[in-house]
């Protein structure tokens, strides 16, 4: 069985339920509020006579949730979904969704006390961890973390440079890349009505998700640096198990090449610092 209703917000869209699921579930799960207000704002973009699309725009017409996963007995974790997004001629626009909400991810590096200020000597940390969704046990990553419902992205950065690096680092310590590379807005966009994340969207194709990238720098005793090469982290009761890996900057690339976020990392740093700032 189904059920259909209407989002108080957008009233002409109807949004039918797979069986179990209720509309007050949906309507806290804030990544399908965002999602569907990002969309609806950026639809509104068509209005412009430069749009491509302006002579026939395209329109949400129904959502239709297929399935869903919990965290916990009632809170939804994860949600999947058909969105059928199509104009006057009958033309769609491919319309899969995985909603997950945001996430964050910290670059942090690591300069020995004693490198002089000209020999850009710096080390990044990374997690090794487990990663089901890509096959893999030993999975090489920037730290990353996902935002909750309430959440922070500074906030939940600090929180998990804590958990999975060991490191307590203040909000005020940390520097948004992503923030300083989009300038607060569209980021360059040509159709400054659309409200994306500030982050980088990993899978656009299929996925909701966008992680901000934070960055963090710190001089350490030379010494201290083997001290987190092979350290266990993360939440056991959570089924994290994580061990961390150092690897010099000028390697990060190779070392983190599969990770989309590791490399998100490192152009956005190269870029900001050939402009002086960072």
């Amino acid at each position: 069985m189904t059920s259909t209703f209407y989002h108080p917000d957008h009233p002409t869209i109807p949004i039918t339920l797979p069986d179990d699921l209720s509309k007050d579930q949906v309507l806290s799960f804030h990544p399908f509020s965002s999602w569907l207000t990002t969309l609806t704002t950026s639809l509104t973009s068509q209005s412009s006579p430069s749009h491509p699309f302006s002579p026939s725009p395209y329109t949400l017409r129904s959502i239709n949730v297929q399935s869903f996963d919990l965290f916990g007995s009632s809170r939804i974790g994860f949600l999947k979904l058909q969105a059928d997004v199509r104009n006057e001629k009958g033309e769609w626009l491919p319309g899969a969704v995985f909603l997950r909400g945001p996430s964050v991810a910290m670059l942090v590096m690591l300069i020995p006390d004693d490198a002089t200020a000209d020999s850009d000597e710096r080390y990044v940390l990374l997690t090794v961890q487990p990663r089901i969704a890509a096959g893999s046990l030993e999975f090489v990553e920037l730290p990353a973390g996902m935002v909750d419902e309430q959440g922070e992205f500074g906030g939940t950065a600090a929180r998990e440079m804590e958990e999975e690096l060991g490191m307590r680092i203040p909000v005020g310590e940390l520097t948004s890349l992503s923030e300083l590379a989009l300038g607060g807005g569209t980021g360059g966009d040509k159709w400054p009505t659309e409200k994306l994340g500030e982050g980088v969207y990993p899978s656009p194709g299929a996925c909701d998700e966008f992680i901000p990238i934070f960055m963090h720098e710190r001089r350490v005793p030379r010494g201290q640096l083997k001290e987190w090469e092979g350290k266990l982290t993360g939440l056991r009761e959570h089924g994290e198990k994580i061990s961390l890996r150092l690897v010099k900057m000028g390697d990060l690339w190779k070392v983190g090449g599969r990770d989309g976020k590791t490399l998100a990392a490192v152009a956005l740093w190269e870029g900001l610092r050939s402009e002086g700032r960072v």
